[in-house]
């Protein structure tokens, strides 16, 4: 590597937070927690990322209170009896002066018929299609909504009591919330259908909705991506011009930082520029954004579910589009799970220490 890391070690300021340095902790699903429940696995997991000098961490993706958001019986509630859990979480991260916010993730209607908890109900979304043209079930009712909405605002305000810095909001990947974004699968004909920007008021309703259930300098983040599992070539917005007209609602509703999701951290997300998806966001926006997608290794991280292994890969490219100001903080995902004290080892030089990452490290809280 020929750029010096030092730039992503300086403090970053959010709101009422003062982060230590510019390394986030991405979501990641580890499926560790029986009965919804995070354990003391769970903690000590989290508790040696913040040890290991990571700046903010985000949760894996956590269940809002509301019976179907989950698809997955070992992913953890953020309500009810998981919220001893969480606090020994906490306990874990703040020991080592951690930063830490849970991402609320409903899955809508990734959630398979009979699947996870609660199996007898019926998972939700806007127009009760999976995918375009594949309708299980029938649409949300303006009841079904407001109880989701309220799930949100419930579980964020759990976060702040519990002593959390902060919350993201799970809009990404075709869970429940970019549903709602994606003609695809919203073809709903009231408020919450029609054109991109009516396509966003679920979004915003939420976004709302945590903001009023929460102080004024809690954090609010949300991430979100262009692709979906269920098509990774979309764009919900194909144009500067269009994202820019997508994203205004959402700052406007409370929005702090966008966390802006891409496979490959280094790809342009338009013609003519070689602004990737956080750099356009933050552009548009001006707001801080976090770039994420396969930092810290060779190759995309979706290459290793065929059984190839990714290893260790410089950071110039990111520091260059860092330094220039594209993004403000910098997600770490897979590197982060069998190199729990990345920072450090980043911030020290010791590049030669940083593991490769395989698919044998997912079962396993490293």
């Amino acid at each position: 590597m020929s750029h010096s890391a030092a730039a992503l070690f300086s403090p970053f300021k959010l709101k009422n937070l003062t982060l230590p340095n510019r390394i986030v902790m991405a979501p990641m699903t580890r499926s560790k927690s029986p009965n919804q429940i995070p354990g003391e696995d769970v903690a000590a997991y989290y508790g040696r990322r913040a040890e290991g000098g990571t700046g903010l961490i985000i949760t894996e993706g956590v269940a809002p209170d509301h019976p179907v958001a989950l698809n997955d019986h070992n992913v953890p509630n953020f309500h009810g009896q998981a919220l001893d859990g969480w606090a020994k979480v906490l306990k874990a991260v703040k020991a080592h002066g951690g930063f830490i916010m849970p991402q609320l993730w409903h899955t809508g209607l990734m959630r398979k018929p009979g699947s996870g908890p609660n199996p007898q109900l019926t998972g939700v979304g806007p127009s009760g299609l999976a995918k375009p043209g594949k309708k299980v079930t029938e649409p949300m009712t303006t009841a079904d909504i407001d109880a989701v909405i309220a799930g949100y605002a419930t579980s964020a305000r759990h976060a702040e009591e519990l002593g959390f810095d902060g919350v993201e909001i799970h809009g990404a990947h075709g869970y429940l919330i970019d549903q709602f974004f994606w003609a695809g699968t919203n073809e709903r004909p009231d408020a919450y259908g029609g054109d991109m920007i009516k396509r966003t008021k679920f979004a915003v309703e939420i976004i709302k909705a945590i903001r009023a259930a929460v102080s004024k300098d809690f954090p609010i983040l949300l991430r979100w991506s262009q692709w979906k599992q269920q098509d990774y070539d979309i764009k919900l917005a194909p144009t500067p011009q269009a994202l820019e007209k997508f994203l205004e609602p959402l700052a406007a509703a409370g929005v702090d930082c966008f966390h802006c999701s891409t496979r490959r951290f280094w790809d342009a997300e338009f013609e003519d520029s070689d602004l990737n998806l956080a750099g356009w966001t933050k552009k548009l926006t001006a707001l801080p954004t976090i770039t994420v997608g396969s930092v810290g290794l060779n190759q995309e991280f979706i290459a290793t579910y065929s059984g190839q292994s990714a290893s260790p890969a410089s950071l110039d490219r990111l520091i260059e589009m860092f330094a220039r100001g594209d993004f403000d903080l910098v997600a770490v995902g897979r590197a982060l799970i069998v190199n729990p004290a990345w920072a450090n080892l980043v911030k020290a030089g010791k590049f030669d220490e940083l593991k490769s990452f395989s698919l044998e490290a997912l079962p396993v809280l490293h």
